[in-house]
């Protein structure tokens, strides 16, 4: 099944099938055909999935449209709908009970790192893909996925060095991956020469064994198709 629940995009395993909750985020780039597609892919793997739509149905397409369409946004509702979201994936999850995983790209990521902190008891597994946050993980139970391009004008290598050392010194399990020869942006497939399908391949190799262990996707179970 899949629909549009409000403010974002649901899609669950199979038709009415329900599984473990994983909340996408996407970049600044909005909640593209790219990021939908995004969704199908986890729910293939078991998990019903939830994007909100961070932007409210903007879809900038140039960098300076974007950074625009960012530094307008307000800051609090997008803090509100990321939270609501998460609590409206697990009742829509096989588990309401049950913590989520977050797979955030970008912008995205930074909200997902953010979530894993502040909602501590509710997530198990955050996948972020090129994004950072500077903020205290030490209530964070969550383990961590990282992927990172060798070259990003937007997060430093500082930034991420910081980030894999204050999660580990906290005791939270954190793996990092720099991919060679790429960019931000290098997972996603409308980026154009910032794409690099080898990366990006080996990227979702990684993050499903990481979503696995973490939070296993049991066999579907069947409710009313949407």
């Amino acid at each position: 099944m899949s629909r549009t629940a409000g403010s974002g995009y649901l899609v669950g395993p199979g038709e009415g099938g329900k599984g473990p909750g994983v909340l996408v985020l996407h970049s600044w780039w909005g909640l593209t055909a790219f990021f939908k597609d995004v969704c199908h892919r986890l729910a293939d793997e078991g998990y019903t999935v939830l994007a909100p739509d961070l932007l409210t149905g903007q879809q900038p397409t140039t960098p300076d449209d974007a950074e625009a369409a960012l530094a307008a946004a307000d800051v609090d509702r997008s803090a509100g709908l990321v939270v609501s979201s998460a609590r409206v994936l697990r009742n829509a999850s096989a588990d309401a009970r049950a913590p989520i995983g977050l797979v955030g790209f970008s912008m995205g990521a930074s909200w997902a790192l953010w979530l894993s902190a502040r909602a501590s008891t509710e997530v198990a597994a955050t996948v972020a893909f090129y994004g950072s946050q500077s903020i205290d993980f030490s209530e964070a139970r969550s383990a961590y996925l990282g992927h990172f391009a060798e070259y990003d004008g937007l997060v430093s290598e500082d930034d991420t060095v910081e980030l894999e050392a204050h999660l580990k010194l906290v005791g939270r399990d954190a793996s990092f991956f720099r991919y060679p020869g790429t960019s931000h942006w290098f997972f996603e497939a409308d980026r154009g020469p910032a794409y690099s399908a080898e990366a990006a391949a080996l990227a979702w190799e990684r993050t499903v064994a990481f979503l696995r262990e973490h939070l296993p996707p049991a066999a579907p179970t069947t409710g009313p198709a949407a």
